[in-house]
C-alpha cells in the first residue's frame, strides 16, 4: 500500500539523455573531481583501516605514538577512542591494494636501509606536521600511510560522495520535474557545499551523513516505484542507523530520525500490528552492525559496553561532562552555525538558503513533501543540538568543518525550495560564487589563521590555482626522487581530469 504524498510529477529528459545516462555521467564526473583534491591528511581512521588490510586485527601496536588520539591500554595494546565503523568499510579497498602497496613500502626501506639515508626535512609551517613526518619515516611508514590514504581516499570516500550526488540528482528530479535543473542543482550540491572539502580524505561524519541520507530516500521513494516493501525499506533504514552508531556515537541521532520518519511515512498505510513488525524489522536493521560495534569495544577495550572514549587519556575539554560531552551550550550552537573556522554557514554561506524554507515551501509552491522536509529539519537541529553539547566542537578550528558533516544532503534539499524560486541570472551568479568558494577551501585548506574560512579564499585570488597533494610534494623539497624537481604546477592534472570529463559526457552509446 501506497503513502499519500510521493511526487507525481514524471521528470523531463535533458539533451536527449535518459536519467540513468546522465547519473552515471554525474557519478564518475565528481568521483573524478574529488580524486583530483586527495588530501595527503593522515587521520586517526586511517590506522585501524590499515591495521585491519593488513592483520585483520583492531590492535594498533605498530602506530603507538604517531598521532595524539592513538593511546593504549595496558593488556589491550594501542588503539583510537572512536567508533571502527569508517575504518572497516576503508581497510576493504586498501586490502586490495596491498599487492601493489606492499611490493612498494619493501622496496623503499630496503634503499634507505641499504644507503643509510637520513629522514628529509618536511618544510610545513605546522610542528606538529613536521614531526609526524618525521617520525613516520623513521619507522619506515612514510610511503605505506601516503598510499593508504589515497587507496582510502580515491577508492571509498570519493566514490561514496559521488554516489550521494546521484542520490539527490534522483531526488531533484520530483522535487522540480526536469533532469536538466535536477542536474545542475546537483552540480552545487557536488561543490558548493562542504561535500567538496570533507571529502578529500578519509573521515566517518560524512560517511555516516551519506548512509543516511541513503536509507533516507529508500524509505521516502520519491519516485513512487513501489520497488520494495515497508518491510525491506525498514529493515535497510535499521541498518543505515545502525551503521551510523557503528560510525560514530552521534549517529543515534540518525538512527532515532530514520525510525521516527519511517513511521510517519507508513503510519496512515498500516495498522498497529503492521507498525510493530515495521519496528522490528528496524531494530533487526540496526542490531547487526551495532553488535559488531560491541564485539569491537569488547576485543579492544575488555568491555562491550563502555566506548572508547571511556579509557582515553585527558585532554583538553574532557573534565566537562561525561568524557567532554554534557548539556547542550549556547555558545557551541552560534559557534557551528557561524564560527569563521567550522561554522556551516560560514564554510557554505549558500545554504542560509535552508533557513528560509517555511516561506519558500508553502502550500502553493510546494516541491518537497510536508512530512519529508520536517524530517530533514529535525534530523538536521537534532544532530546540530548534539553537538552542542560536545566540548570537543572547540577543536574543530584546526580541521574546519567536520561535526555537522553527516547534515549536508539533508541540508541541502531544504535550500532547494527557495533556490528554485530565484530568478535566473541571481542563481547563476549564486552557483558560481558558491562553487568558487568551495573549490578555493578544496583547494587551500588551512582555515585555523585568524581569517579562518577568507585565508583560502584570499590564497587563491592572490597565489593562483593548486591542489592539497602538489603542495605537500613541495614541501618534501628533493625527497622521493626529487618529485617537485620540475615544478608542481596543477594546470596540467585540470587539463587532464577537464580532458576526461570531457570525454564521458560527449561519448553516447549508440542505440
Amino acid at each position: 500500500m501506497r503513502p499519500d504524498g510521493d511526487n507525481p510529477h514524471p521528470p523531463t529528459r535533458w539533451r536527449g539523455f535518459s536519467a540513468r545516462q546522465v547519473a552515471v555521467r554525474l557519478f564518475f564526473t565528481c568521483w573524478l573531481v574529488y580524486g583530483l583534491h586527495f588530501a595527503t591528511d593522515i587521520v586517526r581512521e586511517h590506522y585501524p583501516a590499515i591495521a585491519l588490510g593488513d592483520q585483520l586485527t583492531f590492535r594498533l601496536d605498530e602506530f603507538g605514538g604517531l598521532h595524539p588520539d592513538l593511546f593504549e591500554k595496558e593488556g589491550y595494546g594501542w588503539h583510537i577512542g572512536n567508533n571502527p565503523g569508517v575504518s572497516m568499510f576503508a581497510a576493504i579497498p586498501y586490502a586490495l591494494a596491498r599487492p601493489v602497496i606492499d611490493p612498494i613500502v619493501s622496496r623503499v626501506r630496503e634503499r634507505r636501509q641499504a644507503s643509510g639515508a637520513r629522514p628529509p626535512e618536511y618544510d610545513s609551517p605546522w610542528p606538529n606536521e613536521r614531526r609526524f613526518f618525521r617520525e613516520a619515516w623513521e619507522r619506515g611508514l612514510d610511503v605505506k600511510l601516503g598510499l593508504a590514504a589515497a587507496v582510502t581516499q580515491f577508492f571509498f570516500m570519493a566514490p561514496l560522495s559521488a554516489l550521494s550526488v546521484l542520490l539527490v540528482f534522483y531526488v531533484l528530479r520530483f522535487m522540480t520535474g526536469s533532469d536538466r535543473r535536477a542536474f545542475w542543482i546537483s552540480i552545487l550540491y557536488a561543490f558548493a557545499t562542504p561535500v567538496f572539502y570533507r571529502t578529500a580524505f578519509l573521515n566517518h561524519n560524512l560517511a555516516m551523513g551519506i548512509i543516511a541520507f541513503a536509507a533516507f530516500v529508500a524509505m521516502w521513494d520519491p519516485g513512487g516505484t513501489g520497488r520494495f516493501s515497508p518491510r525491506t525499506r525498514f529493515l535497510l533504514g535499521g541498518l543505515a542507523g545502525g551503521t551510523a552508531v557503528l560510525f560514530d556515537y552521534s549517529g543515534v541521532v540518525l538512527m532515532g530520525g530514520l525510525f521516527l520518519y519511517g513511521l510517519a511515512r507508513y503510519w496512515t498505510a498500516s495498522g498497529w500490528a503492521d507498525r510493530f513488525r515495521s519496528g522490528l524489522w528496524y531494530g533487526a536493521g540496526a542490531v547487526i552492525p551495532i553488535l559488531l560495534l560491541l564485539f569491537y569495544q569488547w576485543r579492544s577495550f575488555g568491555n562491550p559496553i563502555l566506548p572508547g572514549q571511556h579509557w582515553m587519556p585527558p585532554v583538553e575539554w574532557i573534565e566537562l561532562g561525561y568524557q567532554g560531552y554534557g548539556p547542550p551550550q549556547l555558545e557551541l550552537l552560534v559557534a557551528l552555525a557561524f564560527d569563521h573556522q567550522f561554522g556551516v554557514f560560514a564554510f557554505s554561506p549558500f545554504l542560509l538558503l535552508a533557513l528560509l524554507i517555511p516561506w519558500a515551501n508553502r502550500s502553493a509552491h510546494r516541491i518537497l513533501p510536508r512530512r519529508e522536509m520536517w524530517a530533514m529539519v529535525l534530523i538536521s537541529v537534532g544532530m546540530w543540538v548534539f553537538f552542542a553539547g560536545s566540548n570537543y566542537t572547540r577543536l574543530q578550528f584546526n580541521t574546519g568543518l567536520r561535526y555537522l558533516s553527516p547534515i549536508m544532503p539533508f541540508l541541502f534539499l531544504l535550500a532547494v525550495p527557495a533556490l528554485v524560486r530565484i530568478r535566473a541570472l541571481p542563481v547563476l551568479l549564486i552557483g558560481v560564487l558558491s562553487v568558487g568558494w568551495m573549490w578555493a577551501l578544496a583547494m587551500y585548506r588551512e582555515v585555523e589563521r585568524p581569517l579562518g574560512v577568507l585565508e583560502p579564499v584570499l590564497r587563491t585570488l592572490i597565489e593562483g590555482f593548486d591542489l592539497p597533494v602538489l603542495r605537500t610534494i613541495e614541501r618534501l623539497g628533493g625527497a622521493y626522487g626529487g618529485l617537485a624537481a620540475s615544478g608542481t604546477s596543477p594546470l596540467p592534472l585540470f587539463a587532464l581530469t577537464a580532458a576526461l570529463i570531457a570525454g564521458i559526457w560527449l561519448v553516447r552509446r549508440r542505440a
